[in-house]
């Protein structure tokens, strides 16, 4: 049940960040955020509702909320990083956010043993040679990777920050409600200041109705994620299911090879390798 479920988080995880890179090559990322998240808040607050959510509602929200300012940051950094490619070395670059999580540990007196030090060490590494020789003369990739990065920084406060919003099934719903409230709320402010500075928030041919059920996938892709990898966590070890979740890269880089049939210079495809290792002796440390 565990490996099912984990299995199944990193597929959606990775599909909806093929998807949101995707999607962004044809419209700006604030606006694939934007719409993509409210479709997700509106199912979530569905669930909330039916599940009594409300009644687990207290000051650990303030938690979910400052979740909601910063992941629309992230979500924009990476999606515009997936958009500049290659997917196949952004996606697993953005799985170091988890080093955030390891951090606010040591901050609050826990040591990581050996296996943490190493991943840490492994996914640094790999984070410098995902970059490969295209990092000199090459400002797009010198961006994308500096994105991938921020993105990635953003993840791992977002999930701390959510770790710290909830400790139920339905307290995360209610957590992960109210975060996407906020991430719509600021997305929706960011939205318009840069529409009134000129800005486009569409592309040339107007709102891409036909785009609209890949944006529903996008977001609910993401709900539906956290939700399987709750039930995971709850029918087994939770080191199990965080090492089979972190596979979610490999989903979008196979995608990536698949569907847009990217090729990866060998030390790009080595650091992403290495970075996606870090991860995984992260989360089994």
């Amino acid at each position: 049940m565990t490996a099912l479920f984990a299995l199944a988080t990193s597929l959606l995880w990775g599909l909806a960040d093929f998807g949101g890179g995707l999607l962004t090559r044809r419209t700006p990322a604030l606006t694939v955020v934007v719409v993509s998240q409210a479709i997700a808040t509106v199912v979530l607050g569905v669930i909330v509702v039916f599940t009594g959510a409300w009644s687990e509602a207290g000051d650990q929200l303030w938690f979910a909320a400052a979740a909601g300012v910063v992941g629309p940051i992230a979500l924009i950094c990476f999606y515009k990083a997936l958009a500049l490619g290659p997917m196949g070395v952004v996606s697993p670059l953005g799985t170091v956010g988890v080093a955030v999580p390891v951090g606010v540990g040591l901050f609050l007196g826990e040591r990581p043993g050996l296996m943490q030090v190493a991943g840490i060490a492994v996914a640094v590494l790999g984070v410098v040679l995902a970059g490969g020789p295209q990092l000199r003369g090459a400002p797009v990739q010198r961006r994308a990777i500096l994105l991938t990065l921020v993105a990635a920084f953003g993840f791992g406060t977002v999930f701390a920050l959510i770790a710290e919003a909830s400790t139920t099934t339905t307290g995360l719903f209610l957590a992960l409600f109210v975060q996407r409230v906020v991430n719509v709320g600021a997305g929706g402010l960011a939205l318009y200041a840069s529409s009134r500075r000129g800005v486009a928030a569409l592309p040339e041919g107007g709102f891409p109705w036909r785009s609209l059920p890949a944006l529903g996938f996008v977001g609910l892709a993401d709900v539906a994620a956290n939700g399987t990898y709750v039930v995971a966590a709850h029918h087994g070890p939770v080191t199990v299911a965080a090492v089979l979740a972190s596979l979610y890269p490999v989903v979008t880089a196979l995608a990536a090879r698949g569907i847009l049939r990217e090729r990866l210079r060998a030390v790009q495809a080595a650091g992403a390798g290495l970075a996606l290792v870090g991860t995984l002796l992260l989360a089994t440390g």
